[in-house]
C-alpha cells in the first residue's frame, strides 16, 4: 500500500470541525483535558444505558441529555475567541448551572404533578435559567441567527403577536405559561426534538465515531482509489464515492469535507483540475453524504418521528434519489475531464480492489448488522446499539483494525464530543417548534404560501427553495429543515393531494387548499396516497435544506473546501452550486411523480430512474458544453430542451427526450469523427 500513501499526499490538519458548523473551539490540556475526556465517556455510557436497558421518563431523559450537551457546550465554546482563557471560570459556572437546571427537573417533576401542574417560583426560576442558558450556548456554537429566531418566536408568543393584524394576530400568553410549556411540557425544550436528539441522533453519531475510530475512514478512501483511480477524472470521482460513504456515516457536510477533502482535493489538483473545481467537487459530494442511507443527516430521524413513517422506509425510498445525485456530480466530473483532456492515474500505481477488500472487508459487517435489525423491525436506537457492539467484534476479525479498551473509550469520548454542536442546534430548535405549535403558526404560514403561490405547486416549490436558501445563510442544515418542515411541509402536501381531493371527494380547488378541511379528510384518503405525498414533501424540504452548503453567498462547506484547495471561496461556492444541480432537480422529479420513491407501478419507477438519470447527464452536458465533443450554444439549447423532456413526468415526453438523446449522440459523434479525419497525420 506504499503507492497509495504516496498518492494520498499530505493531509491538511488543524481544521476544527464541530459537526454542522465551523467555529472556534477551546483546546484543553492536563487535568482539564482528562476531565472532559471522562465526562464525555460518562455521557455516552448514559445514553447507551438509557436507550437499551435503562428506564427513565422521556422528559427526564431529555433533561439529562440537555445537561450533558450544554455542560460540554459551555466548556468547548467561549463567549468570544479572544476571551477564551480569561472567561473559563465563568463558563464553568454556566456549565454547572446547566446541569443543575437538568437535575432540578428530574428531582422535582413529580412535585409539580402533585400540585396539579401549578408551578411555584422555584420552578419558574429554573425554567427561565434553562431557556436563557440554551439561547446563549446556541449563540456561541452556531452564531446569532438561531437564538435570534427563537427570541422572535418567544416575543411573538408573549407580546409581539398583538401587534400583527388579521390571521397573524395572537393575543399572547403569560411568562409563567410560556416557561411552563418550554420546561415541563412535552412540546418544549425537552419535547419531540430533544427526544430525537437524545435517542436516534446520539446513537448514530456514536455509531459513526466507533466506525471511524476502527479505521473505516481510511478503508473508504483506499477503496475509492482502487475502484475509480484509473477512470477518467478518477481522483474527483473518488471524492464522490468516498464522500457518499463517509457522509452517510458522519451526517455532516462540513465534517465530510474536512475528512475526505484533505485527501481528495490535493489529488484532484495534481491531476490537473483547477483548485476551485476540486473544492466544488468535494463540497457537492460531501453535501450529498447526508442524503445517502443507511445513516442520513439528523433531519431524517426528525422526519421519521414527525411523519410517523418508519426510518427503514425513509432510507429505502431515499436510496435511489441519493445515488442519482452522486451520479449527477460524477457526470460533471467526467465531462470536465474529457473537455480538458485529462488522463487517468496509471493503473500500476493503484492498489488492487481485492487487496483493499482483504484489509477492510470486516467494515461491512456493522453496516450489515445495522440493516439487519432495521429490516427485522427493531427501532433505529436498538439497531444502532447492536451496530456499535458489532463494530468492536468485527474489528477483531482483522489484525490491523482490532479495537482495544483504549480505542473503545476514545470512541465513546469522540461520539459525545461530536454530538455537542448538533445537540445544541436540535435542543434550541425545540423552542421554536414548541412555540410554533403553541400559537398555531404552521397553519397560518401554509395559508400564506398558498395565497402567494395561487395554488401553484411549482411556485410553492420555488418559494420553499428561496426560503431554504435564505434560512441557510445563518441556520445549519438540520435547523433549516426543522423550521421549513414545520412551516411549509403542510402546503406542499396539500397541493400534492389537491387533484385527488377534487376528483374523489368533489371539493372545489379552494376547499382542497384549506388546511382545516384537508386535515379533517386525511383519514379518508388511501394510505399510499397520503403517505406518499407526506414523505415526498418532507424529502423535498430535507434536500433543499442542504443547499446552504453549496450556494453563495454563504456556503459553509464550500468555504471549508476552498481553505483546503487554496482557492477563492466565492468561485469555489459557484462551482459547487453548479455541480450540485441534482439537489434541486431530483426533488422536483419525485414531487411531480412519486414513482421514483416507489410510490406507484414498478414499471413507472424504473422508467423514471432511467429517464431521470439520462436527463441529469444531458443537463450536465448542457452546463459543461460538452456532449461527446465540445458543442456550440445552439446544440446546448437543444440539450436543455432534451433534459426538460426527460424530466417531465409524462411517458410521451420521456420517449421524445430519449429520441433526441440518440439523435444528438449520432450527430455529435459523426462531427467528431469527421474533424478527426481532417486532422493531418
Amino acid at each position: 500500500m506504499a503507492k497509495v500513501d504516496d498518492l494520498l499526499g499530505q493531509n491538511n490538519e488543524g481544521i476544527e470541525d464541530s459537526g454542522e458548523v465551523l467555529t472556534y473551539k477551546r483546546t484543553f490540556a492536563g487535568w482539564q483535558k482528562n476531565f472532559i475526556y471522562w465526562f464525555a465517556i460518562i455521557m455516552s455510557l448514559f445514553h447507551l444505558w438509557i436507550n437499551t436497558i435503562g428506564v427513565m421518563p422521556e422528559i427526564q431523559r431529555n433533561a439529562m441529555h440537555f445537561g450533558f450537551v450544554v455542560f460540554l457546550g459551555y466548556l468547548f465554546y467561549p463567549m468570544r475567541k479572544k476571551w477564551a482563557d480569561k472567561t473559563l471560570w465563568l463558563d464553568i459556572i454556566l456549565a454547572v448551572l446547566s446541569m443543575a437546571a437538568a437535575v432540578y427537573l428530574v428531582l422535582f417533576e413529580d412535585a409539580l404533578h402533585a400540585r396539579n401542574e401549578v408551578p411555584i417560583l422555584r420552578d419558574l426560576i429554573f425554567a427561565g435559567l434553562a431557556v436563557i442558558l440554551m439561547l446563549e450556548v446556541t449563540r456561541r456554537t452556531t452564531g446569532w441567527l438561531i437564538p435570534a429566531l427563537a427570541g422572535f418566536f418567544i416575543s411573538y408568543a408573549l407580546f409581539l403577536g398583538k401587534v400583527f393584524l388579521g390571521v397573524w394576530s395572537f393575543s399572547g400568553v403569560t411568562i409563567e405559561r410560556l416557561l411552563y410549556r418550554m420546561y415541563f411540557a412535552p412540546d418544549g425544550l425537552f419535547g419531540t426534538i430533544a427526544t430525537i436528539s437524545s435517542t436516534f441522533v446520539f446513537l448514530f453519531v456514536l455509531f459513526a465515531a466507533f466506525l471511524l475510530k476502527s479505521g473505516a475512514g481510511e478503508f473508504i478512501i483506499k477503496l475509492a482509489v482502487s475502484l475509480l483511480g484509473h477512470t477518467t477524472g478518477g481522483p474527483a470521482k473518488m471524492a464522490v464515492f468516498a464522500s457518499g460513504f463517509m457522509g452517510s456515516i458522519s451526517g455532516s457536510a462540513v465534517a465530510n469535507t474536512v475528512g475526505t477533502g484533505s485527501i481528495t482535493i490535493p489529488m484532484m489538483k495534481r491531476m490537473g483540475f483547477k483548485p476551485q473545481f476540486a473544492g466544488g467537487v468535494e463540497t457537492a459530494a460531501s453535501t450529498g453524504g447526508q442524503l445517502m442511507p443507511p445513516i442520513m443527516g439528523a433531519g431524517a430521524f426528525i422526519m421519521a418521528q414527525w411523519t410517523q413513517i418508519s426510518y427503514l422506509k425513509i432510507i429505502g425510498v431515499a436510496f435511489i434519489p441519493a445515488v442519482m445525485y452522486f451520479l449527477s456530480v460524477a457526470f460533471f466530473i467526467h465531462l470536465r475531464a474529457k473537455k480538458k483532456g485529462l488522463k487517468p492515474l496509471p493503473k500500476e500505481d493503484l492498489p488492487k480492489v481485492t487487496e483493499v477488500l482483504k484489509e477492510g472487508w470486516n467494515f461491512f459487517i456493522p453496516i450489515g448488522v445495522l440493516m439487519y435489525f432495521l429490516i427485522k423491525g427493531n427501532t433505529p436506537t436498538y439497531a444502532a446499539s447492536m451496530g456499535i457492539i458489532s463494530i468492536v467484534i468485527a474489528s477483531w476479525f482483522n489484525k490491523g483494525t482490532r479495537m482495544g479498551p483504549k480505542d473503545i473509550l476514545d470512541a465513546l469520548a469522540l461520539g459525545a464530543q461530536n454530538m455537542v454542536s448538533t445537540g445544541v442546534i436540535l435542543l434550541c430548535s425545540g423552542i421554536v417548534v414548541g412555540i410554533v405549535l403553541m400559537v398555531g403558526m404552521g397553519i397560518k404560514f401554509s395559508m400564506l404560501i398558498s395565497t402567494i403561490a395561487g395554488g401553484s405547486l411549482f411556485i410553492t416549490i420555488v418559494l420553499v427553495a428561496l426560503a431554504s436558501l435564505i434560512l441557510g445563510m445563518g441556520l445549519p442544515v438540520t435547523a433549516s429543515y426543522i423550521v421549513l418542515a414545520v412551516l411549509a411541509a403542510p402546503s406542499i402536501e396539500m397541493l400534492m393531494l389537491k387533484d385527488h381531493l377534487i376528483a374523489n371527494f368533489g371539493l372545489t380547488a379552494q376547499q382542497a387548499l384549506d388546511p382545516n378541511i384537508v386535515n379533517n379528510m386525511i383519514g379518508l384518503i388511501p394510505k399510499e396516497v397520503s403517505e406518499g405525498s407526506l414523505l415526498a414533501a418532507h424529502l423535498l424540504i430535507f434536500w433543499y435544506s442542504q443547499d446552504a452548503n453549496v450556494t453563495p453567498p454563504v456556503c459553509l462547506a464550500a468555504y471549508t473546501a476552498s481553505g483546503i484547495a487554496g482557492s477563492d471561496p466565492l468561485k469555489t461556492g459557484l462551482e459547487s452550486w453548479k455541480l450540485a444541480k441534482g439537489l434541486y432537480l431530483i426533488p422536483i422529479m419525485f414531487i411531480y411523480d412519486p414513482a421514483i420513491l416507489f410510490q406507484g407501478p414498478l414499471i413507472r419507477t424504473f422508467e423514471n430512474i432511467i429517464t431521470g438519470t439520462v436527463g441529469l447527464f444531458v443537463f450536465a452536458s448542457f452546463f459543461e458544453g460538452y456532449y461527446f465533443r465540445i458543442i456550440n450554444w445552439v446544440e446546448r439549447i437543444i440539450l436543455a430542451v432534451t433534459a426538460v423532456l426527460l424530466f417531465w413526468p409524462e411517458r410521451l415526453t420521456n420517449i421524445g427526450g430519449i429520441i433526441l438523446v440518440v439523435l444528438m449522440w449520432i450527430y455529435c459523434t459523426k462531427i467528431k469523427a469527421k474533424k478527426t479525419e481532417e486532422i493531418p497525420a
